[in-house]
């Protein structure tokens, strides 16, 4: 018994040790240090978006006891990542586990730097799921969540399996309570979008709505039992210039059903910035399409 303890004591420091060189520290909000993880080795680091509190005199601080200047890139609220250029070209990537290999009830240890050496919390993975869109309307390619206790100056900072291996960047902003960590391929697609544009383009209708449903004497002609009723238009919207108006229920987009607002959500990509959109609603009992132009949030 004793051995097999230490076993897997040695299997968690040899962990921290492989990961470490690629955890730093992230100076970007008065008193309260973050983390982030190495991208790339000529300096691009990501983060926890909600950890970057100003955009200039931002200091990132590396495994060799380095404190040096950084530029913000971008950010995505809606996602919860941030992308640094620090004034470094001399940093270790860490490697990444595939996404396949990730499995619930796995060993993983969360790592952080929020003062000169690395932190460690171990756990298991806790949950895993398909896509998830976050509260804020980003879309994480799979939902990842660690049963690991947060603490601060974790966010930002890796999530690791027991090989030293990333599996995802933490953060405790997208959720009330606890940590998610947004893997591999949701930071690659942001990081890439905020390295050549700063900043990740949004649909934008100009409309508050909630899901509602149909009266049974439209669902034949709208095709289904839900949709989003329209409870506010913001003046000069999209959606008042296209004459969306209060009370109105959205059943279409595009040539897509709409029920919920994860439906909608998914509709309003950056690529439908600047085009015309069908809507599809249900306006005096009776079901009728209007063109709107999507708007960037």
């Amino acid at each position: 018994m004793m051995d097999v303890a230490r076993s897997l004591s040695d299997a968690l420091a040899q962990a921290v040790a492989a990961a470490e060189a690629s955890v730093v520290r992230v100076e970007a909000r008065r008193h309260v240090p973050s983390s982030g993880i190495v991208w790339s080795a000529d300096g691009v680091i990501v983060t926890a978006a909600h950890a970057i509190e100003k955009d200039e005199g931002i200091r990132v601080g590396i495994t060799d006891g380095r404190v040096v200047d950084a530029t913000l890139a971008g950010r995505d609220p809606s996602t919860d990542v941030a992308v640094l250029r620090a004034d470094t070209r001399d940093l270790k990537a860490p490697a990444w586990m595939p996404a396949g290999e990730v499995k619930v009830g796995q060993l993983v240890l969360a790592l952080a730097r929020p003062g000169r050496t690395v932190r460690a919390r171990s756990g298991i993975i806790g949950a895993l799921g398909e896509t998830w869109r976050t509260p804020r309307g980003g879309e994480i390619d799979r939902y990842i969540e660690p049963d690991v206790r947060a603490s601060w100056g974790f966010s930002g900072g890796p999530l690791v399996d027991l090989t030293g291996r990333l599996i995802g960047l933490n953060t405790s902003g997208l959720m009330r309570h606890g940590l998610i960590s947004v893997p591999q391929a949701t930071v690659a697609r942001v990081t890439e979008t905020l390295l050549r544009h700063g900043r990740i383009r949004r649909g934008y209708l100009g409309i508050g709505a909630h899901p509602v449903r149909v009266p049974a004497a439209q669902r034949q002609q709208a095709g289904q039992e839900a949709g989003l009723i329209v409870v506010s238009v913001e003046t000069g919207s999209p959606a008042e210039r296209a004459g969306v108006l209060l009370g109105d229920v959205i059943v279409g987009v595009g040539g897509t059903p709409i029920s919920h607002l994860n439906d909608l959500m998914s509709r309003l990509t950056s690529e439908t910035v600047g085009t015309k959109l069908r809507i599809r609603l249900i306006r005096g009992g009776a079901v009728q399409e209007i063109e709107v132009t999507v708007g960037e949030r």
